[in-house]
């Protein structure tokens, strides 16, 4: 339809919204009220703020609302290049070639590495990230591997942890000589990084002897990156995002000093140091938490003193290792591209994509090839770097990058105080903060209220694992060190145990579905019940229609299983949930479970935990791992069966 415009032959443009009534945030909570009223939201649940049910709350304490508005108005995020850097430090930002693509390389054979390195460059990728040392390509031989890396074109960013870090920097920076490259032109980093490599190693962080050592090479190299501040430490022992950044921060902090220190100038240290962040499959959290970061080191710099131009932040993000799983790993390959896109979005100046087996062992050709080439489609195909800061604006990304900053500021001053990073490594402070965060997130893990598809949602029951060779440069855990864990690790070592279980026996450890009724009224609790199951590496024996207790009975002897799981509606299970667990007892059932909300009278029929949504299943699955693969003695007994809160009230072994 042609709308005329205002004043044009001296019509006035007609009013559209005309006989509707007013867009307003009252009528929109009556609305929300009366969809959440039909759920069964309780009325005092309703009555101010009733999107409040719909809200959720996030690991660092804020809320996060079904619906942001600008009211009340975010703070202004200024523009590219200008304090605060909320939106980049670089007024052009990656308009013109994108972010930069590095690849990272962990092969302990030159030759392998060599090869890969050289494939890498040739299809995509803009830089190196290379382990060297105990956890890589041995130091004497790093030279050889950068054979055929064009260095004054190419950087190459060290990880070497420990005793290595300084002998690898030392045979870096000799390749570039041996190479030809003049000293103005290395841009190469020697990723020194004391605090992590002490934090995971269980010591005591020494700052001195690393910042010596920048200093001393400072002044011939002035395109040398030293040091990495690096929140992925807290990230991967399953912190939050405040803790990342606000650790990131403090590192950062703490590195400036130390550089001082030892005698750089100020403004030199700080453009020296790279910021080393975690991006992971919750690509809004991302996005704020970049461009939080930049800002927060901005306010640092500025107490310290430095003019608005030589606060700029150089940061590097990488994909998460703590969101990778090793079962159905090919689903990594959407977990990371998500996370790439969140960290181009979010005006990353690097990032690595690991590739989708990196949880499993050593990288294949095909696996790096799709991660570099998830960069390159993002950049050439979707043009993700051709509009600085996208999501600037959007009153959701506004308000939880201020949320992230006041939550991220907050950790980084409880640092502080501790004495700095160092002192809260070397006493435990910061293990003991990212601990108690890793336990209510391994809780929502646990409960599937943060689902891991693949994993503890929609698991293949039939999956083939993928095999690759360790790989040395993995994040392992040290005794004594700082943790490092995955998101998926409960659940995969419940699989790891079937899957023992299987190879040892022939059989997959079998859990019987006493699927009371006709197929409609027990199909949807078996298909959760089945799902759930299988998360733990339990296949299910499914013997179709049940008419009643004794026909329950008489197919799970038959089943040879020891365990069963009651599935039916809530109508036939008031008709006969109570005798057939009595009965599934009689007959040698050494664990009854229901499909559907915890009930007493069934607790005291025999049912010893209720399979719902919202149960610890890591608990659940566990004991009935347990009792699956050992040999106990069958029994009817009240006394040889567990608590009769069972896992739903009580924690239980973890795998």
């Amino acid at each position: 339809m042609d709308v005329p415009e205002s004043g044009a032959a001296g019509t006035a443009a007609p009013n559209l919204a005309e006989g509707f009534p007013a867009a307003t945030r009252e009528r929109w909570r009556e609305l929300v009220a009366g969809v959440l009223r039909k759920s069964g939201v309780a009325e005092d649940r309703l009555a101010d703020t009733p999107e409040s049910v719909l809200a959720t709350r996030s690991h660092d304490g804020f809320d996060i609302e079904p619906l942001y508005t600008c009211e009340p108005p975010a703070a202004d995020p200024g523009y590219p290049g200008l304090a605060p850097f909320t939106r980049g430090y670089r007024p052009g930002g990656g308009v013109a070639g994108g972010w930069d693509i590095r690849a990272r390389h962990t092969d302990a054979d030159p030759d392998e590495l060599r090869r890969r390195m050289h494939n890498d460059l040739m299809n995509g990728v803009s830089s190196l990230w290379v382990a060297v040392g105990e956890r890589g390509v041995p130091v004497d031989r790093l030279a050889e591997a950068l054979a055929d890396v064009y260095l004054d074109l190419a950087p190459v960013v060290l990880a070497a942890p420990g005793p290595d870090a300084l002998a690898a920097a030392t045979a870096l920076l000799q390749a570039h000589a041996d190479a030809d490259v003049p000293d103005g032109r290395v841009i190469s980093h020697l990723g020194l990084d004391p605090l992590s490599t002490a934090a995971l190693a269980g010591e005591c962080p020494d700052l001195s002897g690393p910042a010596d050592f920048a200093a001393e090479h400072a002044a011939r190299y002035p395109g040398l990156g030293l040091f990495i501040a690096d929140g992925t430490l807290v990230h991967n022992a399953g912190g939050s995002e405040a803790q990342e950044i606000g650790s990131a921060i403090a590192a950062g902090t703490a590195y400036l000093r130390a550089l001082t220190a030892a005698g750089l100038e100020l403004a030199d240290a700080a453009r020296r140091i790279e910021f080393r962040l975690a991006a992971n499959a919750d690509q809004f959290s991302v996005i704020a938490k970049l461009r939080a970061v930049r800002a927060m080191w901005n306010q640092v710099l500025q107490a310290c003193g430095l003019p608005a131009d030589q606060r700029g932040m150089s940061l590097h993000a990488t994909t998460s290792d703590a969101m990778l799983t090793r079962r159905d790993p090919h689903v990594n390959m959407l977990r990371t591209t998500v996370a790439c896109f969140a960290a181009g979005v979010g005006g990353a100046d690097a990032v690595t994509v690991a590739p989708f087996d990196s949880a499993v062992g050593l990288p294949d050709d095909f696996a790096r090839r799709i991660a570099r080439n998830t960069q390159s489609l993002l950049i050439e195909e979707s043009h993700l770097a051709q509009v600085i800061d996208p999501a600037g604006g959007s009153f959701y990304v506004e308000a939880l990058t201020r949320d992230l900053y006041t939550a991220g500021w907050v950790f980084f001053q409880e640092l502080e105080r501790a004495g700095g990073i160092a002192a809260a490594i070397e006493h435990g402070e910061l293990r003991t903060a990212v601990d108690r965060l890793w336990e209510r997130r391994r809780h929502d893990l646990a409960r599937r209220t943060a689902p891991l598809t693949g994993v503890s949602e929609f698991p293949d029951p039939h999956e083939k694992p993928l095999v690759r060779e360790p790989d040395p440069a993995y994040p392992a855990q040290v005794k004594g060190g700082f943790p490092v864990r995955r998101y998926a690790q409960d659940y995969e070592s419940l699989r790891d145990r079937s899957d023992a279980h299987t190879a040892a026996t022939g059989r997959r450890p079998t859990a019987f579905l006493a699927t009371l009724g006709p197929v409609a009224a027990h199909t949807a609790r078996a298909s959760f019940a089945t799902n759930l199951l299988a998360a733990g590496g339990i296949a299910v024996d499914n013997p179709g229609p049940l008419g009643d207790a004794q026909a329950a009975a008489t197919a799970f002897t038959a089943s040879g299983s020891r365990v069963a799981v009651i599935c039916s509606s809530d109508k036939v299970y008031a008709e006969h949930a109570e005798a057939v667990a009595r009965a599934l007892r009689g007959v040698g059932a050494r664990r009854v479970l229901l499909a559907g909300a915890p009930r007493d009278a069934y607790r005291e029929a025999g049912v010893d935990s209720f399979a719902h949504k919202g149960c610890d299943a890591v608990a659940l699955l566990t004991d009935l791992v347990d009792v699956i693969l050992t040999d106990p003695p069958a029994t009817t007994t009240d006394s040889a069966r567990p608590d009769s809160t069972g896992p739903d009230t009580t924690q239980g072994a973890r795998a």
